[in-house]
């Protein structure tokens, strides 16, 4: 496993972030889904070694986070939510800076420094003072700073918040492009569950300071018994209308058209209702929970 928590319990006082979290984690895109005071900031500081844990135990990358902090924030790269850029300094000195910080000799950081601005898009603005960049410039160039040790899992939080919807995707596109075509592990924090099933394959839902649901999202996602989604070359309406009649719910929803059948109908009666109509079905598939569904049913369910 990439990730293994075993009880971690951390307090602040008299709150809990962290009341015995057990969770591993398999490698590939992740993500880590929660409302507020869940506990996802806790348990990244926890990885990372940055905060000292009250009990329980952790391995990132098969090493303790308690005993080899220092050389899991060798291994791990880092893209925090808050501003970390000091002003004053050119990209390329924040990113090679970066690279010394975890051991890197400077001439390989500066190196690498060069190689990851071009990577990120940022070839042309190496040498303009940080603050000069824009919201979405300044994430590229953490993400930059991040990687710039080629580490073997890149923690993420809340990469897009406060971006706008092109920004938000060129984002994206980057860590579609570390997960896929550069292999890198990734786990992403985020409260916008469309970016996160835009990246990821697996997620973990904290509540309370505990795990309230992990999996592959494809298997998280599962059919629901009668319902169905389906969309006609015609008028989406006139023939839910026509399902009506018949007494089948028909719902729009965006292209298409969410069917529940009354309880011992098959889809034979879809199929019926579009011959004798004289429209044609394009799509038909059982309709499958939503990851904002798996969200919301995790976290009521612990409520």
């Amino acid at each position: 496993m990439l990730i293994e928590l075993e009880e971690l319990t951390k307090t602040y006082g008299a709150v809990t972030a962290l009341a015995g979290l057990s969770v591993a984690l398999p490698g590939g895109a992740m993500g880590l889904l929660g409302p507020n005071g869940a506990g996802k900031t806790t348990m990244i500081r926890s990885l990372l070694g940055l905060i000292r844990i009250d009990s329980g135990r952790g391995r990132v990358l098969g090493m303790d986070i308690e005993r080899q902090a220092l050389e899991i924030r060798q291994a791990v790269g880092f893209v925090p939510e808050d501003e970390c850029l000091f002003p004053g300094v050119t990209g390329v000195q924040f990113v090679a800076y970066a690279g010394e910080l975890v051991g890197m000799p400077s001439r390989d950081a500066l190196r690498r420094s060069h190689e990851m601005l071009d990577y990120v898009g940022l070839g042309e603005a190496r040498y303009r003072r940080v603050e000069s960049y824009s919201t979405g410039m300044k994430q590229r160039l953490k993400i930059a700073a991040g990687i710039v040790h080629d580490p073997k899992l890149l923690i993420l939080d809340e990469p897009t918040n406060g971006m706008d919807p092109a920004g938000r995707e060129e984002i994206l596109a980057l860590c579609r492009d570390l997960a896929g075509a550069k292999g890198m592990n990734l786990l992403i924090s985020s409260h916008l569950l469309p970016d996160v099933e835009a990246v990821c394959e697996y997620v973990v839902v904290l509540g309370r300071g505990r795990l309230l649901a992990q999996g592959r999202i494809a298997d998280l996602k599962r059919p629901h018994d009668g319902e169905f989604e389906l969309r006609v070359r015609g008028d989406q309406e006139a023939f839910a209308r026509i399902l009506a009649d018949r007494g089948v719910k028909a719902d729009p929803v965006d292209d298409r058209l969410r069917i529940a059948l009354p309880a011992g109908e098959g889809v034979a009666s879809l199929w019926e209702a579009a011959e004798d109509s004289s429209e044609q079905i394009r799509m038909l598939r059982p309709r499958r929970s939503t990851l904002e569904e798996v969200f919301l049913n995790a976290v009521g369910g612990a409520g």
